[in-house]
């Protein structure tokens, strides 16, 4: 596979680990991996909102075991820190939605410096997830 897009649209620390992992997977073997950040996720892209993500619902109290877990799996349990992981991987791009930086208070001044920007879906849609040899929503 050359090209991966991927739409994060929940902020659920457990609901970030499967698209982070399948990123940080194919970015290993060379596959190019742009990532859209939608509806509550975009905060992800902000420091503030980064260390804010918690498992949520019925598994909010499991929230230490699952970052310890994934720490002895050998990734980053920190969602910023993971964040930098996937960039230094050079293969993945990571984008804020404009209409959900808007409604989220996601601005060019908070955004991570690991974030490629604050983009148009329809840009995301014709540009990456059209062009993408396969396209995943979580």
């Amino acid at each position: 596979m050359d090209r991966l897009a991927i739409y994060i649209t929940e902020d659920s620390y457990d609901k970030f680990l499967c698209p982070f992992i399948h990123a940080y997977l194919q970015s290993l073997e060379g596959t190019q991996v742009d990532i859209m950040f939608v509806s509550w996720a975009v905060r992800a892209l902000t420091e503030e909102g980064a260390r804010a993500i918690r498992v949520n619902g019925h598994h909010a109290d499991q929230d230490q075991f699952v970052r310890d877990q994934v720490a002895a799996a050998g990734l980053p349990a920190d969602i910023h820190e993971f964040i930098r992981t996937l960039k230094e991987t050079g293969c993945v791009s990571l984008y804020a939605c404009d209409m959900a930086a808007s409604i989220y208070g996601v601005t060019k001044e908070n955004l991570v410096e690991e974030a490629d920007g604050i983009v148009g879906a329809s840009w995301f849609l014709n540009e990456k997830a059209a062009q993408a040899d396969h396209c995943q929503y979580f």
